[in-house]
């Protein structure tokens, strides 16, 4: 059972870890824009947010029989900071970024990105939730399994990534860059948008 575990833990880990979503595109943004450190600060960002969020999943969520309004309200302000991250890529000037500088504030970038996002909170509602109490069940070894597999290729998919646009980076200059600066803004704004479109269908604003 062990094993079993594990390997679900594995599969749904790199699933998410490579699924196109907020923390995804910051990745690959703040890779380009200030280098591999920046970009691993923000892929490891799910192992500090997430037991936050495991555990209002498991103690508040669970008890409510109508739960949506929060994951509504989480939605609309993500939707919100994520528009503030893409205006902030799209005013990136056109010339060689300078990756020697550190952003101290991109492990925040990606705490927020994370934490107000709902798509965490359904998934251990719906999925890692009951698949925990399930492992659980068999032993706590189980559980360690199950989480281990989960966040090894949860967040190791994003660290490869970081590392993989960083060597690519170093070809990127100028209008290349600025390009690529743009592109994840648009993109960072289109998930804004879909944020919110979920935040008010949650809501009940909208059909």
């Amino acid at each position: 059972m062990l094993m079993e575990f594990l390997l679900i833990g594995l599969v749904l880990g790199l699933s998410a870890g490579i699924s196109p979503g907020p923390l995804l595109t910051l990745v690959i943004a703040e890779t380009l824009r200030y280098g591999v450190r920046a970009g691993i600060r923000v892929a490891i960002t799910p192992i500090i947010t997430d037991l936050p969020i495991i555990l209002l999943t498991l103690l508040i969520l669970s008890r409510l029989a109508d739960y949506e309004w929060l994951l509504g309200g989480i939605s609309l302000v993500g939707g919100i900071v994520l528009l503030i991250m893409a205006f902030d890529c799209l005013r990136v000037e056109e010339e060689v970024p300078d990756r020697e500088t550190t952003a101290a504030n991109s492990l925040i970038k990606g705490i927020l990105a994370n934490l107000l996002n709902p798509h965490p909170y359904l998934f251990w509602f719906s999925i890692g939730a009951p698949l925990m109490t399930q492992a659980l069940r068999q032993s706590t070894a189980a559980l360690f399994s199950f989480i281990l597999g989960f966040y090894l290729l949860l967040v190791g998919s994003k660290v490869i990534l970081a590392v993989m646009v960083a060597k690519s980076a170093a070809f990127m200059s100028g209008r290349i860059y600025f390009y690529a600066m743009r592109l994840l803004g648009a993109m960072l704004g289109l998930l804004a948008v879909i944020l919110f479109y979920d935040g008010l269908r949650l809501l009940g604003m909208i059909a």
